[in-house]
């Protein structure tokens, strides 16, 4: 049960049950996640995000699907949202996330060997954009620049944060619960309670 009622694919008629077809096609996935079935209650929104997931999110662009992956498991863990949190650490893990980049990124340890320096410098600016976004400012971007990201790079990081803090408040606010997609080992699963 949700907080807000969703619209799930055995009840999905007309533009939603399309859209539905379109995504699983799109991602050769058997089912349609949970937060697209909280866009479908305004279904011109969720044709949108459903475009957004192929051309932005879940597409290598200027950014790998990796660092996109890291971005969306930090921003979940700091606006504590369990479902995508879960959720991207999963895709984390298929992107080749081990579990100590795991719990480091559920800690919000950013000093761990698990990162290295680009991925911190990243990371920090990203937490920067979630819980203080008007201080960003030029030092911010130009030390980005000395971590060797680029500016379309930067300009990616912030789009992918935004939507990310987008997408956990309305997982929250829905009331999502974790899909429990990860096996996260007695050292993860202790973290992941408490995030």
């Amino acid at each position: 049960m949700t907080t807000i009622p969703i619209v799930d694919e055995d009840t999905a008629t007309g533009a939603v049950a399309d859209a539905y077809a379109d995504y699983r096609a799109r991602f050769g996935r058997d089912h349609v996640p949970g937060i697209l079935k909280c866009f479908a209650t305004h279904p011109p929104l969720l044709e949108q995000m459903i475009a957004l997931a192929s051309t932005l999110l879940f597409t290598e662009s200027h950014l790998s699907r990796k660092v996109k992956e890291m971005i969306a498991t930090h921003v979940s863990v700091l606006n504590a949202c369990p479902y995508c949190l879960d959720s991207h650490a999963f895709s984390l893990r298929n992107q080749g996330g081990s579990d100590e980049l795991l719990l480091a990124l559920f800690n919000s340890k950013l000093d761990s060997s698990e990162i290295n320096i680009k991925e911190r410098c990243m990371l920090q600016f990203v937490g920067k954009i979630t819980n203080e976004s008007y201080r960003v400012s030029p030092d911010d971007i130009s030390l980005l620049g000395t971590c060797e990201w680029s500016h379309q790079e930067i300009a990616e990081a912030v789009h992918i944060t935004a939507l990310f803090a987008c997408f956990n408040r309305v997982a929250n606010a829905f009331g999502l619960p974790s899909q429990h997609l990860l096996d996260l080992g007695p050292n993860l699963a202790h973290t992941k309670e408490s995030a």
